[in-house]
């Protein structure tokens, strides 16, 4: 990119220059470097200088520690089946920038990104020069977001918090509902060490009027949203209160529930989902939906349910041979996948990739989920700056494998892959798992091998 060259602003003659789609990117992840700075200040003041697209926008609002991503999309897509056109902004994304926002399941567009992105830069370049400071990556691709979407007009837009939630970057809109999934000890150098302290900044997307909704099971938990809805004169939902759902069957093709609230029962609910708490999630995406001031279409919603599709979450990626991928990064994620696994894998025995960033609580995901791979562990790194260094991970892993289990290391995901499924045997199966940033890079990666 040529240094004279200064993107959108108008030169003589009225012609402005735009990025093309790498140079947007390139501009953005540049960003990084200004780390997470905690705070609105700076989107507030980027939105208002972009005509703040965000009051323009009907929103849900969803945080927590695990399945907000899930739970966007399966209310996504009750709503798109119910006619309804719907954004859905999303991180981190899986195998393209562009998945972040997305429009009924459509991406924007790339050309399309780097004009906005180069409309926003200009107003980056003028608020870095402010008392307000530089904002930062996540903060400038909200804004991108939320310009997009208002220049779009969806009829509903679901928004996942980035991090926390009282300051994230999102914590902007006025939601018609909130959700929060559930709550475990996450960031703890940002959000607090204790289970009422990430509660509190979660608690933060609670609006003053506005209904939530919560699948959090921790009492400690539960009594931070009680305490702030009563203070702000929003009534809570919970799981596991006037909000039930009760397991019904589950094969490889998804699952079964019955759900019941406060205003209908339904049966014999489907998803194509896997695992236990995905049924949770359907749940509280459901509860959410009801809350929305719009009649409530049973078959609409059935049909949506039914549809929801979010790669890399227990995902199958072949059956024979058995491919599991799942992007579980903390704890209570690896809990999870445990809990659904041998259910899954039907007495095969489990060669396990991992791949951890170092900032995660790298010895407690192994211990519950290193014992697993019977069938040998491979340790890998994605390509990530903030990536565990796989031998200090291998080293880590020795003290919970299982007698007579070997542990390799293999330097890239790529690698790590093909080294999993070389003589993979047939009562075996691949699971990968650890971060997100690993997933993206072995769903590429298989798909060399494996039709989708």
């Amino acid at each position: 990119m040529p240094a004279w060259k200064v993107y959108g602003k108008r030169e003589q003659g009225g012609a402005i220059n735009v990025m093309n789609y790498a140079e947007a990117l390139a501009w953005i992840h540049s960003l990084y470097r200004f780390g997470m700075n905690p705070g609105l200040e700076r989107i507030k003041a980027l939105l208002q200088r972009l005509g703040d697209p965000q009051k323009r926008l009907r929103c849900i609002h969803i945080a927590g520690t695990n399945g907000k991503g899930s739970t966007a999309a399966f209310l996504a897509s009750m709503l798109e089946a119910e006619g309804k056109r719907v954004a859905l902004y999303t991180s981190p994304y899986l195998e393209a920038f562009t998945n972040r926002m997305a429009i009924n399941g459509a991406d924007i567009g790339r050309e399309r990104l780097a004009a906005l992105a180069t409309e926003v830069r200009l107003q980056v370049e003028v608020i870095a020069r402010t008392g307000v400071g530089q904002p930062t990556e996540f903060e400038v691709v909200t804004a991108l977001a939320f310009l997009y979407f208002a220049k779009e007009q969806p009829d509903w837009v679901v928004v996942e918090v980035g991090l926390g939630g009282r300051l994230d970057a999102t914590n902007v809109i006025e939601p018609v509902v909130c959700a929060i999934t559930n709550i475990g000890l996450e960031h703890t150098q940002i959000l607090g060490d204790t289970i009422e302290e990430i509660a509190y900044e979660k608690a933060g997307i609670i609006m003053p009027g506005t209904p939530i909704v919560t699948a959090a099971a921790a009492l400690p938990a539960l009594s931070v949203f009680r305490r702030i809805a009563r203070e702000r004169g929003a009534r809570l939902y919970e799981m596991d209160g006037e909000l039930r759902y009760t397991l019904g069957g589950a094969t490889l093709d998804g699952q079964t529930f019955d759900y019941h609230s406060p205003w209908r029962e339904l049966k014999s609910l489907q998803i194509a989902m896997l695992g236990q708490h995905q049924v949770r999630n359907a749940a509280l995406a459901l509860a959410a939906r009801e809350l929305m001031p719009e009649s409530f279409n049973e078959a609409a919603v059935r049909r949506g349910l039914a549809a929801t599709c979010w790669p890399g979450r227990l995902e199958v990626f072949s059956r024979n041979p058995m491919v599991l991928v799942d992007g579980a990064h903390n704890p209570d994620g690896i809990r999870a996948l445990c809990q659904s696994l041998p259910g899954i894998l039907g007495g095969k025995k489990m060669r396990l990739v991992v791949g951890i960033l170092g900032d995660k609580a790298v010895d407690e995901i192994l211990a519950e989920i290193v014992p697993l791979a019977s069938a040998g562990l491979i340790v890998t790194k994605p390509d990530n700056l903030r990536a565990a260094e796989p031998m200090m991970v291998a080293e880590n892993a020795r003290r919970y494998l299982l007698p007579g289990v070997s542990v390799t290391v293999a330097e890239t995901v790529t690698a790590a892959v093909g080294k999993g499924l070389a003589n993979l045997k047939e009562d075996e199966a691949l699971c990968v798992v650890g971060s997100l940033y690993t997933i993206s890079e072995a769903r590429e990666t298989l798909k060399a091998w494996f039709v989708c």
